[in-house]
């Protein structure tokens, strides 16, 4: 009878020993499908995230200076004519972040800075210049120099920064349906993210 009675024991010793190896398999096999598929997400949304915009200006260039010994002042000018088209974006394959595998967390660190580029059209128009002041290459640079300050400017007063934002704000939140759907933590600059519209609270 003991026999018998150690011989039971044993076995389910072995069986509970055997069910718990096969869960603990299981919940390390899930957590590294999920930490794949979190990883295969921040990829998919590591796209540069664009806001286009246009902007037309019309400059006057208007230069001079003394020849001489000041006896005569040679003048030039020109009417300049520029067309820009304008993308402002996140390069978000540049994001820094942690996958913490222990407490389920997924950590940004870092958000890369949105890349303002502008790609200025040119036309010329009403060219006067003096002999002794003619139009050289560093005109031109002072004029496009000029242009690149003043759509700064413009840019900056505009909607399209808020715009590219707000394009970056919905590919995060992408990142925190995922995560929650699984059970896992998202956390910006060590703030934990309770809700998708939570990012345009914080200081990205």
């Amino acid at each position: 009878m003991r026999k018998i009675l150690f011989g039971v024991i044993v076995t389910l010793i072995v069986l509970f020993t055997f069910k718990y190896c096969e869960d603990i398999k299981e919940d390390k096999i899930t957590l590294q499908e999920n930490t794949a598929l979190i990883q295969e997400q921040i990829k998919n949304v590591g796209k540069l995230v664009v806001t286009e915009g246009h902007f037309s200006e019309v400059f006057t260039y208007k230069n001079s200076k003394a020849v001489f010994g000041n006896l005569i002042d040679a003048k030039k000018r020109a009417i300049v004519i520029v067309n820009a088209d304008v993308t402002i974006g996140y390069d978000l394959s540049l994001i820094d972040y942690e996958v913490d595998e222990l407490t389920k967390t997924l950590r940004i660190k870092n958000i890369p800075k949105e890349e303002i580029k502008i790609n200025p059209d040119f036309e010329y128009y009403d060219i006067q210049a003096d002999f002794l002041n003619q139009f050289e290459a560093k005109d031109y640079n002072e004029i496009k120099k000029t242009v690149n300050k003043s759509l700064m400017k413009k840019i900056e007063v505009s909607d399209l920064k808020s715009n590219a934002q707000n394009r970056l704000i919905s590919e995060l939140a992408k990142l925190f349906i995922l995560t929650n759907t699984m059970g896992w933590t998202l956390e910006y600059n060590e703030n934990r993210i309770e809700s998708p519209e939570a990012f345009q609270d914080m200081k990205l």
